[in-house]
């Protein structure tokens, strides 16, 4: 059996007071109680409940993340700095001096221990076609991928737009451009020709990643002929490397390469590159929805600690747990917690690549028989949408494995969390109602972790993750005490895993988040 390091190696005497906390959580103490749960506990001084534990974090943020930052990250450089933020100048930076490469930490430290260990399954359009792929497989995609990139003149620092179906190979993209330390930029695959354009001129991107066409709920999508539809708006482009998703021929240009041909004439091995820590790791731009849509810039090393803390706390993910987070991976849910969060604990992650209700309202929950899913993270608009036709679709299916259930995107009302918790969950597992967004990196708001016992009310958030100080103010800026009231929620200290400005228009991101509410 292989025995998988979620963290480096201990000191001894962080090893010693670690098993004592396990041997205490052993006798009873077991849950979210204890700071046991986080192996970083020696450093937290005695705290010895969830409460003091985030308290602490907040309080003590230098302490926590630093703890933190060092166990759960492999460093090339240790960092020396832990952070520099002040909201005031638009200044925020973590983890400073310290250099280290993502792909290493979601890829090649758990290759180490257990390469054999499924990192993805494929949830492929058609039920029962799921294929899965071993964090050595996804290593060596990723070498290849990287190393087809170097070829193609991409270097440290080039933005390299990434426009395909939820599937490994988008994962090998993501993963081979931290690897060498170009930035991507994940378009949305269902966008139009003329969304994806505007997103590729304000990054200048120069590279293109895409596939012949998309498969989603029985239908195909001519994705290389929206590249091609945007190509023509976007001067920067100078080459597009095409995958095949499906055996449907394609018109080729000379700018057009072959992806899947040009990768197997590469090594399965690509030196990753040391990035700073505030190193942009992707650009990922908003829906538009309030102007013009914005590139958020997420960096290397907090975002990444942050995807990665939140998913395994806020889910109560365990080594050897499959996790379902059904986002596209165009969306910040699907970095965060398809790839990154998850990948960085080693852990399974379930690629959905078709609908709800394809091929029948029962494809969540057969998915989740099929492929024995722990922790289930979907949307408010699809668990409405599987609401109105009924129960039966759902107890049709085995969901026993099922331990947390997770909603994301937007405010859940109560009918649809009750049905959500009582059917779909049968009433034993913790909805988990979390806030959160683009721009946050992460969870900043949920349910859980907090003590076992601790209630959830229903079709609400909560509780601030660890390191969050939430605030609540007036329109005039002052903070509101009192309960049963409304006003703008505001986070008052930075945390590792927001983003860190608007790319290339940082007067804009200062306008739009930080001037508001001083």
């Amino acid at each position: 059996m292989c025995r998988h390091q979620l963290w480096l190696s201990f000191s001894p005497k962080l090893w010693k007071t670690f098993r004592k906390l396990q041997t205490l959580s052993a006798r009873g103490c077991s849950g979210f109680n204890l700071p046991s749960y986080m192996p970083e506990a020696a450093a937290f001084h005695g705290v010895t409940d969830h409460s003091g534990l985030y308290d602490f974090s907040v309080q003590l943020g230098d302490t926590f993340w630093g703890a933190v930052g060092r166990e759960r990250l492999s460093w090339i450089t240790p960092f020396h700095t832990v952070h520099d933020c002040d909201f005031k100048e638009g200044r925020i930076k973590w983890f400073e001096g310290g250099q280290l490469n993502v792909s290493v930490n979601c890829l090649d430290r758990h290759v180490h221990w257990c390469p054999d260990r499924v990192a993805l399954i494929w949830e492929k359009d058609e039920p029962g076609t799921e294929v899965r792929i071993t964090y050595r497989q996804l290593l060596e995609l990723t070498c290849q991928l990287a190393n087809t990139l170097k070829h193609q003149g991409v270097r440290k620092g080039d933005r390299v737009t990434i426009y395909m179906p939820s599937c490994p190979l988008a994962v090998a993209a993501m993963m081979a451009c931290a690897r060498i330390g170009a930035i991507h930029t994940v378009v949305f695959a269902g966008f139009s020709s003329e969304a994806l354009a505007s997103r590729i001129q304000d990054a200048q991107s120069e590279t293109v990643i895409t596939a012949n066409q998309g498969v989603r709920g029985g239908k195909v999508i001519e994705l290389k002929k929206m590249v091609d539809e945007a190509v023509k708006m976007c001067p920067s482009v100078r080459q597009v490397l095409v995958a095949m998703r499906t055996d449907a021929k394609v018109p080729m240009s000379d700018i057009d390469v072959p992806l899947e041909e040009e990768m197997k004439k590469e090594d399965v091995f690509c030196e990753p590159v040391a990035m700073e820590s505030e190193d942009i790791l992707f650009l990922l731009y908003t829906s538009g929805s309030t102007g013009k849509p914005k590139g958020l810039v997420h960096t290397q090393a907090g975002y990444l600690l942050y995807a990665a803390l939140t998913q395994k706390y806020v889910f109560d993910y365990h080594d050897g747990d499959v996790f379902g987070c059904v986002a596209d991976i165009g969306w910040i849910t699907g970095h965060s917690y398809v790839v990154y969060g998850t990948l960085c604990n080693g852990g399974t992650s379930v690629l959905f690549e078709s609908t709800p209700v394809y091929p029948n309202p029962g494809r969540y929950w057969e998915t989740v028989e099929r492929l024995q899913i722990n922790q289930f993270y979907g949307a408010p608009t699809a668990i409405r949408l599987l609401l109105k036709y009924g129960n039966d679709w759902v107890k049709k299916y085995d969901r026993s494995s099922i331990r947390t259930l997770g909603t994301v995107g937007e405010p859940i009302n109560s009918e649809a969390w009750d049905w959500y918790f009582r059917v779909v969950g049968e009433g034993r597992c913790p909805v988990v109602d979390t806030w959160w967004q683009t721009e946050t990196g992460g969870i900043c708001i949920a349910p859980r972790p907090s003590h076992p016992e601790a209630e959830i009310v229903p079709a609400m958030a909560m509780r601030p993750f660890f390191g969050i100080r939430p605030a609540l103010l007036d329109e005039k800026g002052n903070l509101l005490s009192e309960n049963n009231i409304s006003g703008a929620l505001c986070i008052s200290q930075a945390w590792p895993g927001m983003a860190r400005t608007i790319y290339n228009d940082h007067n804009r991101f200062v306008e739009t988040y930080l001037k508001p509410y001083p």
